[in-house]
């Protein structure tokens, strides 16, 4: 059974940082892809950045430039760096892992870690 678990999360002002992080239970060399996504009230969840196992990446075009995700395959655990918060960043924070054949699809998921950016 894979488990992630997201940490990190918090609530800092605008313009600050923030960095994630998301434990995988095992290794994640066994994932095709892994990424974050996010939910605000009131709204469907989106993809905010995704890292496959080539090291390709794909960033929401809202957070490119300001987001960043990696991975330490050594503590199998990924990331994403935060810089330039704005109000519109706040969310939940979900990590997600596909395994092969369900990428671009995700079929694991965090509990989700709260992010509130304040003005």
């Amino acid at each position: 059974q894979v488990q992630l678990v997201e940490s990190g999360g918090g609530l800092v002002q605008a313009g600050g940082s923030l960095r994630l992080s998301c434990a995988a239970s095992g290794s994640i060399f066994r994932f095709s892809a892994m990424g974050w996504y996010r939910q605000a009230p009131g709204k469907q969840r989106e993809l905010v950045a995704g890292l496959t196992s080539g090291g390709r990446t794909n960033y929401a075009d809202s957070v490119k430039g300001r987001f960043t995700i990696s991975r330490d395959n050594a503590k199998n655990t990924v990331y994403l760096q935060m810089n330039s918060l704005k109000p519109e960043d706040t969310a939940v924070y979900y990590c997600a892992a596909a395994t092969p054949g369900v990428w671009p699809g995700y079929d694991y998921w965090g509990q989700g870690t709260q992010v509130t950016i304040s003005s």
